[in-house]
């Protein structure tokens, strides 16, 4: 093995695909992205969907850029992996070929209710004394699977395998039908906490029925899923022969990259989807009836409590409010939200009264939730507006870190924040305040495919546990510290406002659901 080995790694996301070569140091050697000119395309409103060869092919051409970058790089890379978003699926017919376009996570068809198998009466009685009969229904009504064998039963019927993207990419790269169980977050029957299909009789599986015989196999993060094919090194310059590594989603490699593994870190995403993550080798439902997945190191899981759309909202504020900042940003060669951030010091803590709950789609635990700004008056403009997002956020965020340390008895002493939020320093300081914890951004905020790369790194034999793969590769770059008298403030807020408008505004919600328009 050459002195500075690199791994491959691979991060497919829902606006572009990134490909990065990693030292054992945790240095980012090289870097190349495609972002996606269409990410997604859609045949009726609300339905999200891709070409089953696009996220492969974005892979093909973004090994390209990096070998054009540098050929040596490609002779010193010992194992390859991938990670990628999740609940995103494919049907698959007896020769692994696609029979339908991929439904993308951002996907919200829904099934017809009066079609669906009827959940058996115990089960909706255990359901409904729960309090998460609203969830269970929408949860059914949302699964793809439920779609595909409803209204596509011609479909359903040639399906021999119902996959996920990473599945499919494996297969593509290797071919070997085979997944990680740390990519196995969906509308799918697994049994997150035993790390397996889930059996017949489990309480859930009624909800998506997926014969075991259309499902993959699994193996457990870190094992090779098999060898770089000779066609894909002929399109790609990757080597051929050389081992793929099972990983993990993109959130659970997030958090590995961002070195949370133990019981006194979270991990938050400043991303699409806002998430905060816990990592423990307990496992304990982040909320009712919601599962704690599999993490990317085998024996821990990931509790996680998500904020649906997340950081997608400031890509909404910039298309709906902000064209003058665009020119600004475009004239400057920056991004948009650089220019929107220095709005954030014009605005005091707390945004002068406006509060928003960032519910702008409905998630698990909220099916009738709507998004929600109160406390309007003349004066607010849209720089308050823009804070507001951010802190609505951080309040979602912050909820579900008290939640989950209350269900699990952790005490979490600081945060680590990855996501491209993370890359504003405005952004992370305001969350610090709200957490009233350091909150540490590491050397990249390509933390995903950093830890990605570090399961490729000790598995390969490189470091001999992961604490000692995470001492060597990865390193806080920056500490945001919390303002005492801001945290006073934020917490006045949502303890006496933000922690009640969900509760007060459930029912105006559900008759606003029920409204035809």
């Amino acid at each position: 093995m050459n002195d500075n080995p690199l791994v491959l790694t691979f991060d497919i996301g829902t606006q572009s695909t990134r490909g990065l070569l990693v030292d054992k140091l945790g240095n980012i050697v090289d870097y190349a992205q495609i972002k996606y000119i269409e990410p997604y395309f859609s045949i009726k409103p609300d339905f999200i969907e891709q070409k089953p060869l696009f996220y492969y092919n974005a892979l093909i051409d973004v090994s390209n850029m990096l070998y054009s970058n540098n050929p040596d790089n490609y002779k010193k890379i010992i194992a390859v992996t991938i990670t990628t978003i999740r609940d995103t699926v494919l049907c698959l017919d007896e020769h692994n070929e696609p029979l339908r376009d991929i439904i993308i996570w951002l996907d919200k068809r829904e099934a017809d209710a009066s079609k669906l198998p009827k959940i058996p009466p115990l089960k909706q009685a255990l359901f409904t004394l729960a309090g998460v009969k609203d969830t269970i229904d929408m949860q059914q009504r949302q699964s793809a699977c439920n779609y595909i064998m409803t209204e596509e039963k011609n479909i359903w019927e040639k399906t021999k395998k119902f996959v996920l993207l990473p599945t499919y990419i494996n297969y593509l790269l290797t071919g070997e039908l085979k997944d990680s169980i740390a990519n196995q977050i969906g509308h799918i029957p697994f049994d997150y906490k035993n790390n397996k299909w889930m059996k017949k009789n489990g309480l859930t599986r009624c909800l998506f029925d997926v014969p075991l015989e259309k499902l993959c196999d699994l193996v457990k993060p870190g094992e090779i899923i098999g060898y770089i094919k000779e066609d894909v090194s002929r399109l790609s310059h990757i080597p051929k022969g050389l081992p793929l590594i099972a990983t993990g989603s993109d959130k659970g490699c997030e958090t590995l990259g961002l070195s949370v593994i133990d019981k006194t870190k979270a991990s938050v995403s400043f991303g699409t989807t806002a998430t905060v993550q816990f990592a423990t080798d307990k496992y304990f439902s982040p909320m009712p009836n919601v599962p704690a997945y599999p993490a990317v190191i085998y024996g821990y899981y990931n509790p996680e409590i998500q904020i649906y759309r997340g950081f997608w909202m400031l890509s909404w504020f910039i298309k709906e409010f902000a064209k003058e900042e665009s020119e600004i940003a475009k004239a400057e060669g920056v991004i948009t939200e650089v220019v929107l951030n220095r709005y954030l010091k014009d605005v005091p803590c707390g945004s002068d009264g406006l509060v928003l709950e960032p519910f702008w789609s409905p998630g698990v635990s909220n099916p009738n939730a709507r998004g929600t700004i109160i406390g309007f008056k003349d004066i607010h403009t849209k720089k308050h507006l823009y804070r507001a997002i951010i802190e609505g956020i951080g309040y979602g965020l912050y909820e579900g870190l008290l939640t989950m340390e209350k269900r699990s008895k952790q005490t979490i002493k600081e945060v680590f924040a990855g996501g491209g939020g993370s890359m504003s320093d405005e952004i992370c300081q305001i969350m610090s305040d709200i957490f009233n914890l350091p909150l540490k951004r590491i050397q990249t905020h390509e933390a995903c495919g950093l830890g990605s790369s570090i399961i490729a790194f000790k598995e390969m034999g490189i470091y001999n546990s992961y604490d000692e793969a995470i001492k060597n590769m990865v390193r806080v770059s920056k500490v945001f510290n919390p303002d005492a008298k801001k945290h006073e403030i934020y917490y006045n807020i949502y303890s006496n406002v933000y922690s009640k408008m969900e509760k007060r505004l459930y029912p105006l919600n559900k008759k606003l659901k029920e409204v035809k328009i």
